[in-house]
């Protein structure tokens, strides 16, 4: 249902994979759709890879999940994100691993490499085995389709560990949609209230506290290492599916690289193993043979062609959230650029743009919401990165004879960090700064704050189209225009959204608009909709006698004011809906400056992402 990221952000995979996020009771394939740009944090000489979800006990088959389609992709390759998951309800969770890191100052994590070493081969009798604990989640997803209920409850479980301070670390997805989360330590039987302090779904991280004092009793935090070279051994701890206590997995590094994050629909470095990964292992550590912790479990890849690929997030990534999350008392996302670039391999297509060495990156497109889009221009060539060298295919020096992807760079920012770029525009070498922020999605991946926002007028309600909603609604319900403009279209100021018409609650006061639904509204009484919390505004404000809806396809839906405010309290009462709109759109409506650039949709849906940005590895985001 939903596009891989691997398929849609940076084309690197000729057949579509999806990231698999494993959850205390298999939930579903989270399928990440879209990414732009933001990597790791750690110098240029380190890099790794991802893997999702945590385990329980039993699964139902009814709950494998389903799969997001790919146009063109191979329908037997997924990326997959592991949780084990018990109960039942539609909400799509996950439940994930972690592992620690030791704080050493109070403003930054260091890794710190000379304690708490373990003897190589030695790790069953290791005492940093007990800073690994079970995650147990109950999570309450909202209901997308239905904006002001919830769906049933379920469980999962997953895994995490001890990082010092009072805090464990585990994936974003092992706690997703929490309404509370538990912790259980090796070898005990009680279980403790955990608190999710912050959860970075772009990397799949998340950061939990437990008050009860008796929880730390004895317990020593684990120790992050540096990142691991290819072929060094690797050893996955947490509590997978198959049993309740501790499991320990072995294998090797396989490969260190920019990857997609399946739950955060990102790219960002990731380490790829061959050790086993099952539902359950989300969250939970992966350690050297010094006992040092290198990354935490996240994620694998599914195909009939391949086996044994796991994903571990560095802790280059972990730094970078924890640096983050206590540089602003929150997580605020790893920042990109907002460019779309095109390789520069082609000798001739370098002399024709005058760039005399074989580097750079051609600037095609750059997202309006960005910075980048008062500085750079269609056409500029991107040939350094802060002094560091951009190659023609859009890799930058990493370590001592390995090239990475040029995003890596950016993620190493962030956000508000200023980027100096060395550009060729017009055959002049010029240098230019740019202020690097988190992408502004126009539909975004997940819901700030729990509960979409929503609106009923006269029994029509309208909802943002977010993708939760996608993947709710099912891809034929929504058709091929909202999903063309869910894909591939980019948001022209902060705060735009695409308001559909999500269903018409059958009324005398809409009849002959009973059967619409999944459509977009373009206008309202004229005026171009910018926002839910718009049409709300300008519905509020109406004086007029009609209320004028228009959709795609000039369709009009019009209603008088009056009788649509009359029926509202029976809408409401027949359908058993508590209020007509969400508790966010009773706030007041501030139009913010950026609005005014707003201007009206063409009927396509204004996509700036043509086809062949999509499968074309010349292509790629950043």
């Amino acid at each position: 249902m939903a596009i891989s990221a691997a398929n849609c952000c940076f084309s690197v995979l000729t057949s579509s994979v999806k990231f698999r996020c494993y959850s205390s009771s298999q939930r579903h394939l989270l399928t990440s759709h879209r990414a732009i740009g933001s990597l790791a944090s750690n110098p240029i000489n380190d890099k790794r890879r991802p893997s999702k979800r945590g385990s329980s006990a039993s699964i139902n088959k009814k709950q494998v999940a389903f799969q997001n389609k790919s146009p063109g992709k191979s329908k037997d390759e997924r990326f997959y994100s592991y949780g084990d998951r018990k109960g039942t309800g539609k909400a799509q969770s996950m439940a994930y691993k972690s592992f620690g890191m030791q704080r050493k100052d109070k403003k930054e994590f260091q890794l710190d490499l000379q304690e708490h070493k373990a003897e190589p081969g030695n790790f069953q009798e290791s005492a940093f085995l007990n800073a690994v604990v079970k995650v147990y989640c109950t999570h309450t997803a909202p209901d997308y389709s239905l904006p002001w209920q919830k769906q049933r409850q379920y469980t999962s479980t997953g895994s995490a560990f001890m990082i010092g301070n009072g805090k464990l670390l585990t994936n974003a997805h092992c706690v997703e949609y929490d309404t509370q989360v538990k912790v259980k330590r090796r070898g005990d039987d009680r279980k403790y209230v955990a608190k999710v302090l912050a959860r970075g779904v772009d990397c799949d991280i998340a950061l939990l506290s437990v008050e009860n004092e008796e929880f730390w009793e004895g317990s020593e935090p684990l120790q992050f290492g540096h990142l691991p070279r290819l072929q060094d051994a690797v050893t996955v701890v947490g509590y997978p599916l198959g049993g309740d206590t501790i499991s320990v997995t072995k294998g090797v590094v396989s490969r260190i690289e920019v990857t997609s994050y399946a739950h955060g629909s990102s790219d960002l470095l990731g380490i790829q193993i061959d050790a086993a990964i099952n539902p359950g292992n989300s969250g939970g550590p992966a350690f050297n043979d010094l006992g040092e912790c290198i990354g935490v479990a996240f994620q694998v890849y599914r195909s009939e062609e391949a086996e044994n690929i796991g994903y571990v997030i560095p802790t280059t990534v972990v730094s970078h959230f924890l640096n983050d999350y206590e540089r602003n008392g929150k997580y605020t996302g790893f920042p990109c650029l907002g460019v779309l670039l095109q390789k520069l391999e082609n000798p001739a297509l370098r002399a024709c743009l005058k760039v005399q060495s074989n580097e750079g990156v051609l600037v095609r497109r750059v997202e309006p919401t960005s910075d980048a889009n008062n500085v750079l221009k269609e056409g500029d060539v991107i040939v350094s990165f802060d002094d560091v060298h951009v190659g023609c295919e859009g890799t930058v020096p990493f370590r001592s004879n390995e090239r990475i992807a040029f995003r890596y760079l950016i993620s190493q920012k962030f956000a508000g960090d200023v980027a100096e770029l060395g550009i060729i525009r017009a055959g002049s070498f010029m240098k230019v700064k740019v202020v690097l922020n988190p992408r502004v999605h126009l539909v975004p991946y997940h819901v700030d704050g729990g509960q979409p926002s929503y609106i009923i007028i006269g029994g029509l309600v309208f909802t943002p189209l977010s993708e939760p909603l996608i993947d709710e609604e099912c891809e034929d319900s929504i058709g091929l225009k909202l999903l063309a403009k869910a894909r591939y279209s980019l948001a022209k100021f902060k705060g735009e959204q695409i308001v559909i018409l999500s269903q018409v609650l059958a009324n005398e006061v809409n009849i002959g608009y009973e059967d619409m639904s999944n459509q977009q509204v373009l206008k309202f009484n004229g005026t171009p909709i910018k926002n839910i919390h718009h049409l709300a505004h300008l519905v509020d404000s109406c004086k007029d006698r009609y209320l004028v809806f228009e959709f795609e396809d000039n369709f009009f839906a019009v209603m008088e004011r009056e009788a649509a405010s009359a029926s509202s309290s029976y809408v409401l009462g027949d359908y058993g809906i508590p209020s007509e709109r969400s508790p966010d759109l009773l706030e007041p409506y501030v139009d913010s400056p950026s609005d005014e650039r707003v201007a009206e949709q063409d009927p396509l849906g204004d996509s700036p992402v043509s086809n062949l940005e999509i499968g074309f590895e010349g292509l790629l985001w950043t």
